[in-house]
């Protein structure tokens, strides 16, 4: 029984040998070191803000009857934020619609006034001192309906005023009424932001202002690692007199995620282009500090090279800054290229 066992481990054993040995001899799959011409870009630390950030104030007199939100809360675009009191504005817009039905009335006794007058003149019956009279009496009571029907508006536009509401949905930010208080036109009572529009605003220095404006292009790094885009920029026309920078705003794609005003986060300005060699991040080796490749010759030879790698790029590469040269081929499988490259040192690859 013992026996069978230590045959079976043997023999797995010598399978897993066997196995190792045929990776190591199968031709390893390579890279080629490439010179590509890439962005020459500038980073700097960036603060996301909202677009939209309003401080909603009172449009007409009144106490505050409710305060409907808190900061911290949500709020959907038009509901009701803040309510005023309602009761002397009601009674406005009664008296305004009295008011007009009292107008409404007396427009039409002048219209049939009128009627009558002109009737009368046509048959030469009245003079024309009365018809004009009869005229002015018309003017006067359609200028007199027209000023009820505007107050009657403007009374309702008050009254609606006494219910304030979000202008956008968003993210109540600081709350400056309490129930009880006394507003006035004018008042702030509550401010807030919205999430759905963000950009970021970075502080550019002087020496780099020219190519960042020629250029127009920026990209801003989002908190998995990955970068966007930025849309339209903006830079304002004027330095800053204590740093001597320049304000520049990035538009941010709508949807970006993961981000929130009052976040720092990495921008990247383009200024340029320039020449870089690149290879396949899935060829890099860490050790430690060391960065390395394994370089494979025409031979088939493997050798292990120590790299200073630069940025990483969207597309699976990683910028070289020294260590190789364009042209040569690096290993795709750092595990396999360092058992090759042992059993080349024990001498057990033909040369």
């Amino acid at each position: 029984m013992q026996n069978s066992r230590l045959s079976r481990l043997l023999a797995a054993l010598a399978l897993a040998i066997s196995g190792a040995t045929a990776a190591a001899e199968a031709p390893l799959a390579t890279a080629l070191v490439e010179q590509r011409e890439l962005a020459r870009e500038f980073q700097l630390d960036g603060l996301v803000e909202a677009v939209q950030q309003t401080t909603v104030s009172a449009q007409t007199s009144g106490q505050v009857e409710k305060v409907l939100f808190d900061v911290d809360d949500y709020v959907e675009k038009g509901q009701v934020i803040v309510e005023l009191a309602a009761a002397e504005h009601r009674a406005r817009v009664d008296r305004a619609a009295a008011d007009l039905d009292d107008a409404r009335a007396r427009l039409q006794e002048a219209r049939d006034e009128h009627q009558r007058a002109r009737e009368l003149f046509s048959k030469q019956l009245v003079s024309e001192s009365a018809m004009d009279k009869a005229e002015a009496a018309l003017k006067s009571a359609r200028a007199r309906a027209q000023a009820a029907e505007a107050g009657l508006a403007e009374a309702r536009q008050q009254l609606d005023y006494t219910q304030v509401r979000a202008p956008y949905s968003g993210i109540v930010t600081e709350r400056h009424v309490e129930v009880g208080s006394m507003a006035q036109p004018g008042q702030a009572l509550m401010s807030g932001i919205s999430l759905e529009r963000l950009r970021v605003r970075v502080d550019v220095p002087q020496s780099l202002i020219v190519p960042v404006r020629a250029s127009g292009e920026a990209r801003v790094r989002l908190p998995d690692g990955t970068w966007v885009n930025a849309g339209e920029q903006m830079v304002f026309p004027f330095a800053d007199q204590g740093s001597n920078s320049f304000r520049v705003r990035l538009e941010l794609p709508e949807g970006a995620p993961e981000l929130f005003p009052g976040m720092w986060v990495k921008t990247a300005f383009r200024v340029g282009s320039q020449e870089r060699l690149v290879v396949p991040a899935k060829a890099l080796v860490y050790r430690s500090e060391v960065t390395a490749v394994y370089v494979v010759d025409e031979q088939g030879k493997v050798g292990f090279r120590r790299i200073r790698a630069g940025s990483r790029l969207d597309d699976g590469l990683v910028e070289v800054l020294a260590g190789l040269e364009a042209g040569e081929r690096v290993a795709l499988e750092p595990v396999s290229a360092g058992v090759l490259l042992k059993r080349q040192r024990e001498g057990r690859v033909d040369e």
